[in-house]
């Protein structure tokens, strides 16, 4: 082959390094990215008798904490089966493709290869100004070429196109990670709700026995003639209300069972190999909450550096947009041969010295005529900049309401307990009197019926504070964005996923296998982790 490749390469060698010295010191129109001042308390203002020191390691399995091993197996399965979990794995595959995507930018893009060869009679029957032609008869074209476009990156334009994509990669991230935490506390919130209502419809079979003995007495008494018929009656009243007490309950089991299959991924199918009812009893942590301080918030929560990282790229965004206002340098360029038979030639000197064609040369567009709608468009880029830094600092604001929210419950409820415990204990002292002076005479049966009354509601109250105890540390160690570690190292989908998306399309390193992180997996994303904006193509 006679294609001059040390004179092409040359050149090509030429027009890269210009283009990367324009590059370095080709500006980067649009604002530098600064990470915006929020509202932040010092310390917990319900946080009494709580730790404010807590590691980080004490939130990567918090549900460990309530030493409940169904709990912990459930949390597993979620982790392993949930499908929102899942859909959110692909929206990082997405971005991550979408970098690729910028980061190629930078290079020409344009560029392709194109031939043909072809047999061509020319009419000779008009003049030859006209197209017609001397005495060619029949001949044989072929062709060769390659072209490309390269415009130059003199204003920053496609560099902050890759720092949007970079910032809008770490925040699909940050998203998973924040989908994850969501998971675990609505895992294991569910879970709680489920034993309060188990153990409330034990709490109402248990007195619907109970009950039952009140009415027998309360008969045998009327049959003998020391009871009235009413004593029957709201004997019976009170029995009715508390049987009816059970389907009422058993149809928000019913409710949380199959939230409870969704969160798992699961169709509706039995759960009795998961949540035995002989074992049940409410998740309590008894260890002490290990809090931190708010700060911690801010590079913890998931929410929190999704939203910063969303400022991020929408700040890049301005840069993008900017940079249409200014005129686009372009190279442009052309090679490959051109041959016919005709004239004592033969089409193999397509690719002979003879017949190379070179075409190379420098071009510009400016939006001249578009101005108003450019600069209508920065501005439209930086309001929504401005709105995304304010909700930055709304989600910190909200954050620390949440943790809050979850002291205060847990710290409360746990005073309700104790209150309620001591009822519940004085009422079945009460009943054991009443029933005994009732049937001495000495006690009308109101005053049992309403202690039977108060007993079950006691009782009932006491298993719901008890729930609330639990929920309020989960929302503890939800607000403070604890859980997500346990995806370290760990695929951003399932194996089978995986499996399903290599059958389709080539992936190469982009979707590793199983159990390997990504490339250039942060781990902890945040702007800090932002890659350099001169990169090598992915092919």
């Amino acid at each position: 082959m006679f294609v001059d490749l040390h004179r092409v390469r040359t050149l090509l060698a030429n027009i890269i390094l210009c283009a990367l010295a324009l590059f370095q010191v080709g500006c980067l129109v649009g604002p530098d990215f600064k990470t915006p001042g929020a509202p932040i308390a010092t310390k917990w203002l319900g946080a009494d008798g709580m730790s404010q020191h807590g590691q980080r390691n004490e939130l990567r399995q918090w549900w460990v904490f309530y030493n409940d091993p169904v709990l912990t197996k459930l949390i597993e399965l979620a982790y392993a089966q949930n499908l929102s979990l899942l859909s959110a794995g692909t929206r990082v595959l997405q971005a991550r493709a979408f970098l690729g995507i910028a980061s190629n930018e930078l290079y020409p893009q344009s560029q392709y290869g194109s031939g043909f060869i072809k047999n061509d009679r020319l009419s000779q029957a008009i003049p030859l100004g006209a197209g017609g032609t001397a005495n060619l008869g029949n001949y044989w074209l072929d062709a060769l070429a390659t072209q490309a476009t390269w415009e130059l990156d003199i204003w920053g334009k496609i560099r902050r196109g890759i720092e949007y994509a970079d910032a809008s990669y770490l925040e699909s991230i940050a998203t998973y990670d924040d989908v994850l935490v969501s998971l675990l506390g609505d895992v294991a919130t569910t879970y709680i709700d489920i034993r309060v209502l188990e153990r409330r419809i034990q709490i109402a079979e248990a007195n619907i026995i109970r009950q039952r003995d009140v009415v027998r007495i309360a008969r045998e008494r009327n049959q003998g003639g020391v009871a009235t018929q009413l004593d029957v009656h709201q004997a019976q009243n009170i029995l009715s209300n508390t049987e009816a007490s059970v389907p009422r309950l058993q149809i928000e089991l019913n409710k949380g069972l199959n939230a409870l299959r969704v969160l798992l991924g699961m169709a509706p199918e039995p759960l009795g190999f998961l949540l035995a009812r002989s074992t049940a009893r409410i998740p309590l942590q008894k260890s002490k909450l290990m809090i931190g301080i708010p700060a911690d918030l801010l590079r913890r929560r998931p929410d929190i550096r999704a939203a910063e990282l969303r400022a991020e790229a929408q700040s890049a965004r301005i840069g993008v947009a900017f940079a249409e206002i200014l005129p686009a340098i372009s190279i442009v360029g052309s090679f490959g041969g051109i041959a016919s038979d005709t004239n004592g030639h033969y089409l193999g000197q397509v690719v002979h010295p003879i017949g190379q064609a070179l075409s190379v040369g420098p071009s510009f567009k400016w939006n001249i005529l578009t101005y108003g709608r450019i600069i209508s468009d920065v501005r439209l880029q930086d309001a929504k900049l401005q709105q995304n830094l304010i909700d930055y600092q709304n989600a910190v604001l909200k954050a620390q309401q949440e943790v809050e929210n979850g002291i205060y419950t847990t710290r409360l409820s746990q005073s309700e307990a104790a209150y309620l415990k001591t009822s519940v204990e004085e009422a079945k002292k009460a009943i054991t009197i009443g029933l005994l002076e009732y049937n001495e005479g000495t006690r009308d049966f109101t005053t049992v019926l309403n202690t039977e009354q108060y007993l079950y509601n006691s009782e009932n109250s006491y298993a719901v504070a008890l729930g609330n105890i639990s929920k309020g540390s989960v929302a503890i160690y939800r607000a403070l964005g604890g859980g997500w570690q346990i995806r370290d190292g760990k695929g951003f989908v399932n194996a089978a996923t995986a499996r399903e998306m290599r059958a389709r399309t080539n992936w190469g390193d982009v979707l590793p296998p199983n159990d390997q992180p990504m490339p250039d997996d942060p781990g902890l994303p945040g702007p800090e982790n932002i890659g350099p904006l001169l990169r090598l193509p992915e092919w």
